[in-house]
């Protein structure tokens, strides 16, 4: 499956031809584990354990993905903060090297960042939080009455697919099997949203070189690029 080792690999060549021809290149977007992939390089992990990953499998097909949540929360509780708690195969992966290696999961995380061949300015959109989770409700509320269901429910048989188990999918994947209302998978993804906002947010701020702006800062966007540029 595609993951961020992978992504650190393709964003790198890619980054190396558009070099070649630009002396400026704009990542925009991404959660937080793969801008770190490409600024400074993916942790080197342990290889898969068949043996391992297929038990946290089968416990998550026949329990579900609470089980595997309250297993990393003990495991690893500063991983389990950060990680999208609602994506079985992070939970899993993470899982794997803790109970392969005895050791949590941020451990291996990368002191040393790789070298890149490449200078980089980080900005961030800051807004407050009542304005944020506002915005999500509403976009949810939008995907709703653009057709998010009826999407959802022509890949139900795909639901077991590490493409569709995210935010929005999972929880109306749910509703379908009759264990939320409809309003419940709702209020569902506009919390887990609201939740996966406050954990890219946090991992953000663990950047010291971040510059926050305002939405509507563009001038001030504009003179940090001149600034970073000189």
């Amino acid at each position: 499956p595609f993951n961020a080792g992978i992504y650190e690999e393709e964003c790198m060549a890619l980054l190396d031809k558009l070099f070649v021809k630009n002396k400026i290149v704009v990542l925009s977007g991404g959660s937080g584990l793969y801008i770190n992939a490409v600024l400074f390089g993916h942790d080197e992990l342990p290889p898969a354990n068949d043996e391992i990953r297929q038990k946290l499998i089968k416990s998550y097909e026949d329990n579900g993905i609470a089980v595997l949540q309250k297993e990393l929360k003990a495991a690893d509780p500063v991983y389990f903060e950060e990680v999208d708690q609602l994506n079985p195969q992070r939970l899993m992966r993470a899982l794997e090297v803790c109970k392969q290696t005895g050791k949590p999961y941020s451990s291996f995380r990368k002191s040393t960042p790789k070298k890149r061949n490449f200078n980089h300015l980080i900005i961030a959109i800051n807004e407050d939080r009542e304005s944020l989770y506002t915005r999500i409700n509403q976009r949810v509320d939008e995907m709703m009455n653009e057709g998010l269901l009826d999407e959802v429910k022509s890949l139900h048989p795909y639901k077991h697919l590490n493409a569709v188990q995210t935010v929005g999918y999972t929880e109306l994947f749910i509703h379908l099997d009759k264990q939320y209302t409809l309003d419940e998978a709702v209020d569902k993804i506009k919390q887990h949203s609201r939740n996966y906002a406050k954990r890219q947010i946090t991992w953000i701020k663990k950047y010291d070189e971040v510059h926050w702006v305002n939405r509507n800062e563009t001038q001030k966007i504009i003179q940090l690029i001149d600034a970073h540029l000189q």
